[in-house]
């Protein structure tokens, strides 16, 4: 018997991914069509053994989110239940917190999933190098460059046997060109170094506050309290992966993590791709259309396009490596490229809607998307073009490089700006 936990954070996480996040809840975002952490519950439930799903995180259980877990149980007629942190707790104080949950039934192992990366998700494999070897901790890895290998996890491992001789978080100088992919495999004794991390900080607590259960007791961090500790010591192993894997930590790495996706469809899902039909739109590379969008047929889509429910695309529109979110409408011969239209926005005809792409080099295999600041020397940098909630774009003008808040009104074109 298998468990799976998804990570799923909390409102004062997913910032880098506004003003998206101010509609949904960043991990019910949808990415290539379906919730970000949908893909995840997919590949949970398609693993043999697999009895329930919990997901734990500092999120309200809101409508959108009562409402994602009711759908998923009946698609894959699995127990997924949602676990409400009292507060923050870091990667690993959620896991000792319901830890009585997570062991309920005594599971053999149980996966943990952070909510914000893309990948193909190689679970049962993971499962097959456990089971040849046990050990509390199995950590997936791929391979990165060396400059982008510092914004991760970095993991020195023992070639021969896969053991985690050094584990270091975002390092300062270059230490290993093997990131950790935010997937792990746990055995039930994995909880017994989360223990000894809380006591730890309750007696840290205590020598610094008055006695009591101190407040930060409960939060850990798996990469910097567990896995930097326990390396080394024959309790932590790697299982390389070289599958496709990014971070989803801003709307422009949601846009790749969408063509990621939308690629994987053609094994996977490809019922979910449009097909060019007589009369219909004409289709180019991987394009996801929701069954109630209504789309021209002189339109052009493709290739990495994903349009919501309820959307309604004109005449003689390009669309290309973009998302369009639910009831949005594009008028005539609007031009739309790498770019997110927001929930019920509308682009007026004849506009042009343009974003740069930060997409990671293509003629380098183990490049990673790049997650950079907004800003560089006071000037936004060129980035995707997001258009929040909401937006009411004019006729004839051009959007290029922009981020646009929720229930604006433009009446002219932008260049370079946040539109507050």
């Amino acid at each position: 018997m298998l468990k799976a936990v998804i990570l799923i954070g909390g409102p004062q996480k997913g910032t880098r991914f506004r003003p998206l996040s101010f509609e949904v809840p960043k991990p019910l975002f949808p990415v290539a069509g379906v919730p970000m952490i949908q893909h995840h519950i997919e590949a949970c439930a398609q693993v043999p053994g697999m009895q329930e799903i919990l997901l734990i995180g500092f999120y309200q259980p809101d409508e959108p989110l009562t409402q994602f877990l009711g759908a998923a149980q009946q698609e894959f007629n699995l127990p997924v239940r949602y676990l409400q942190e009292f507060a923050p707790l870091g990667t690993g104080g959620g896991l000792y917190h319901f830890r009585d949950q997570i062991l309920a039934g005594s599971p053999e192992a149980f996966f943990v999933l952070n909510a914000d990366v893309c990948s193909d998700f190689p679970l049962s494999a993971m499962l097959e190098a456990h089971r040849r070897q046990r050990h509390p901790f199995l950590l997936l890895g791929t391979t990165a460059n060396r400059t982008q290998s510092l914004n991760y996890g970095c993991i020195v491992e023992n070639p021969q046997t896969h053991e985690v001789l050094h584990y270091v978080e975002k390092p300062s100088t270059f230490i290993s060109d093997i990131i950790n992919c935010g997937i792990y495999l746990f055995s039930p004794e994995a909880l017994k170094p989360l223990r000894d991390v809380f006591q730890r900080n309750q007696q840290d607590g205590q020598l610094e506050d008055s006695p009591g259960l101190w407040p930060g007791a409960g939060t850990i961090r798996l990469e910097q309290d567990v896995f930097s500790a326990l390396a080394g010591q024959g309790q932590i192993y790697v299982h390389l992966t070289d599958g496709i894997w990014s971070q989803i930590k801003s709307a422009g790495s949601a846009l790749y993590a969408s063509r990621l996706y939308l690629s994987r469809y053609q094994d996977t899902h490809p019922e979910r791709l449009a097909k060019h039909t007589p009369g219909g739109p004409r289709i180019r590379g991987n394009v996801y259309i929701h069954p109630t969008a209504k789309v021209a047929p002189s339109a052009v889509l493709g290739p990495n396009v994903s349009i919501g429910k309820g959307v309604t695309v004109g005449e003689g529109v390009r669309l290309r490596e973009s998302i369009v979110l639910h009831g949005a409408t594009l008028q005539e011969h609007t031009c739309v490229l790498h770019s997110i239209v927001g929930w019920g926005s509308t682009v007026g005809r004849w506009a042009r809607v343009e974003g740069t792409p930060n997409d990671p080099n293509p003629n380098d295999p183990r490049a990673r998307m790049d997650s950079e600041s907004l800003f560089r020397d006071g000037k936004l940098l060129p980035a995707i073009t997001i258009l929040g909630c909401r937006v009411r774009i004019p006729a004839e003008v051009l959007i290029l490089n922009s981020i646009v808040l929720p229930h604006k009104e433009l009446s002219r074109s932008f260049t370079n700006q946040i539109i507050l």
